[in-house]
């Protein structure tokens, strides 16, 4: 079943340990878009500017992804610049010009309105809430955010959380959220606000997932190459919800919740062996599905 994001498309300017990159691809829609698009259709829903390449546009559209929710206006694109020392769990932004982005207003195309399955990107929560509005009876919604919205929009972030069935946000952000240190003590508290699950991404140290009465750990796979982790996070949500939108429709079971927690290991450990979208555009099935066994024979036990 059809996937509808909305979120930023973006250039990065990145410096790492290990290289470092001006004014490359981005943005929270586009890895998320990719890394979903390998288990189920997806519909994005962003802004750009004159400047974007028109070649990674066309890219996007030979993964199968329906770009008529896609704006280009005229400016330039929005562009984040950033470090990262050798705790790759932690970004360090030197600059972020909004640029397009600032006057984002998404107007859903009619056809989208009745997507099943909705990822809300990390953008401003008035404008989830805008797009809630705009969705006519989801199946699953999840959104994510980050400590700017926290920080700066807590009344309506909290409502939007309110209205959402997922929320997948970082150890750093859910700490802040709830005031709370312990994980599994956020995550309780998070769903107290409205959501049935709650999913931290814990970079190198992999995903927490909890809903009430369960809770599933899932390791970030062991990797010797290791550029950059931007997008590791889109790209995780991306795969989450690309496999659960990738199913017949019936309600998930946990054990879907669970296997969609592995997919979007799998996909988002791809992602930071390159910068930029790099690994991602040339992922085939094959390279997921092997990932995924390497995963499972990573965790395998018996006693």
């Amino acid at each position: 079943m059809s996937l509808l994001v909305v979120g930023s498309m973006a250039f990065d300017s990145i410096k790492s340990p290990f290289g470092e990159v001006e004014r490359v691809v981005g943005g929270s829609a586009t890895y998320f878009s990719l890394a979903a698009s390998y288990l189920a259709p997806v519909r994005l829903v962003s802004v750009v500017g004159r400047d974007f390449p028109k070649e990674t546009i066309d890219m996007l559209r030979t993964r199968g992804i329906d770009l008529r929710g896609l704006k280009i206006a005229e400016g330039d694109t929005f562009h984040w610049k950033g470090y990262y020392e050798y705790d790759l769990n932690i970004a360090h932004t030197v600059k972020t010009e909004l640029n397009v982005f600032q006057d984002f207003a998404p107007v859903l195309p009619d056809a989208y309105r009745e997507t099943p399955y909705v990822f809300l990107g990390n953008i401003d929560p008035r404008l989830q809430l805008d797009i809630l509005a705009q969705i006519r009876s989801p199946k699953l919604v999840a959104l994510d955010t980050m400590n700017f919205w926290i920080e700066k929009s807590p009344g309506p972030l909290r409502e939007v959380i309110r209205n959402v069935d997922i929320v997948v946000i970082n150890e750093a952000e859910i700490r802040e959220l709830t005031g709370e240190f312990n994980l599994v003590r956020a995550a309780r508290k998070v769903m107290t606000m409205g959501p049935d699950r709650v999913v931290v991404k814990r970079g190198e140290y992999g995903v927490l997932h909890l809903s009430d009465g369960e809770i599933f750990a899932a390791p970030a796979y062991p990797l010797e190459t290791i550029f950059d982790p931007t997008g590791a996070g889109d790209s995780f949500a991306g795969g989450f919800m690309g496999y659960l939108a990738s199913r017949d429709g019936a309600a998930p079971t946990e054990m879907d919740y669970r296997l969609a927690t592995m997919y979007g290991s799998a996909i988002a450990s791809f992602t930071v062996e390159a910068f930029s979208t790099e690994r991602l555009e040339g992922l085939t099935r094959d390279d997921i599905a092997t990932r995924l066994e390497a995963f499972l024979a990573l965790t395998r036990f018996t006693v």
